[in-house]
């Protein structure tokens, strides 16, 4: 048994380039800071869209097998050495866009049964006892079955665990505030000119975006050298991402701001201190944390 740091955040995330894009400072600052970084993905992303021509003739287990090695490189670019797939490689197979056939698989996650799936993370929960969980909002960002069955699970698993006398002590959902998401397209639209994507998404296109009143929490990176571990780990995920910092492209092509400084909403919890914005500046910001308190076998 080795015992964990005295701060410990687990992330759940339903596809391996989810938690770069969403979380990649976050995960590299409290990695470089000692804390215990545990990120649960849920599928191997095995129904993806490839961009690089090189690597179209990826699909179904060999794309999965691909990125899940496209994770590990991601996961070194971010310092985090504990990453998982809930219930092993292959439990629960891409779901597909929502509305697609296959969304009726069997094996998919979006079939799966909450509570099964839940006490699997469950079982994460009680051997890493994390203070602070991570997870996307009831609609996954953007509707997404498998963003959507990642926020179900998660959110149970919080509930099983503390009738288990596991409890997490904060729960957070990833947001965007909308004027902070506003002015990083202003910015983008000035510089689409100069960048090799030809088009801009939009303020629509990015999960999560909410009116900054609801935003509770920010983790700052401009200008450290959690930034750019993040770019990095945006890289390793090739197959899905083109990276132009400080701009990025999916499968669409189309360019948007790569978020340097990533927001959320406490939804679990008690708040902790906040700055002059009103806001938390620590997802652990009002917990008191001690070496000895978690182990791993």
């Amino acid at each position: 048994m080795t015992e964990l740091p005295g701060r410990r955040l687990l992330l759940v995330h339903a596809h391996p380039d989810d938690e770069s894009i969403n979380n990649g400072v976050t995960m590299a600052r409290y990695a470089a800071e000692g804390a215990h970084v545990t990120l649960v993905t849920c599928t191997l992303g095995e129904r993806g869209e490839v961009i690089p021509p090189g690597l179209a003739h990826l699909s179904g287990a060999a794309l999965g097998g691909h990125r899940r090695g496209e994770l590990a490189d991601a996961m070194r670019a971010l310092g985090v050495d504990d990453f998982r797939l809930l219930g092993g490689p292959g439990r629960f197979a891409d779901s597909g866009m929502m509305g697609l056939s296959d969304n009726d698989d069997p094996g998919c996650l979006w079939q799966a049964d909450v509570d099964a799936a839940a006490a699997l993370l469950v079982d994460v929960v009680r051997e890493v006892r994390p203070q602070v969980l991570v997870t996307y909002d009831p609609d996954g960002g953007y509707g997404h079955p498998d963003h959507i069955q990642a926020h179900r699970i998660a959110m149970r698993a919080v509930e099983l665990a503390a009738e288990a006398g596991c409890p997490v002590a904060k729960v957070y959902w990833n947001r965007v505030p909308r004027s902070h998401a506003e002015a990083a397209f202003a910015r983008l639209r000035d510089e689409l000119p100069g960048l090799p994507f030809e088009k801009a998404a939009g303020v629509q296109d990015v999960p999560g975006v909410v009116d900054d009143a609801v935003i509770t929490t920010g983790i700052h990176g401009e200008g450290t050298p959690y930034a750019a571990a993040k770019a990095a780990a945006m890289r390793a995920h090739a197959t899905q991402i083109t990276v132009a910092e400080p701009y990025f492209a999916l499968s669409n092509d189309l360019a948007q701001p790569l978020l340097t400084t990533e927001y959320y909403e406490l939804v679990r919890g008690e708040r902790g201190d906040v700055g002059a914005d009103g806001r938390e500046s620590d997802l652990f910001a009002g917990i008191t944390t001690a070496p000895g308190s978690g182990v791993a076998s």
